[in-house]
């Protein structure tokens, strides 16, 4: 497993209520790493955050890993009920 996936999972299984039900799927192309997250439908305001601020900081802190690594690192979180 590669440290920007370690790294999102140790975060978001810090935060959520349900740490079995996450799911994340790494792809790397020629635009950099994707991270795709999915959670239970019951944590995710717990990944949103009001207004989006621990999204914003988990993206911030990816960002930070992919710089060190010389890549480019994205998260996209589903919603629930969403596979991808």
């Amino acid at each position: 497993m590669e440290k920007d996936q370690e790294v999102l999972e140790f975060i978001v299984k810090s935060v959520v209520e349900k740490p079995d039900a996450i799911k994340v799927n790494r792809v790397v192309d020629e635009m950099g790493v994707l991270l795709t997250l999915n959670v239970d439908k019951g944590d995710m305001a717990q990944i949103i955050g009001k207004e989006g601020r621990t999204a914003s900081a988990i993206r911030t802190i990816l960002r930070v890993i992919g710089m060190k690594n010389d890549s480019r690192v994205n998260l996209k979180i589903n919603e629930p009920g969403e596979e991808g």
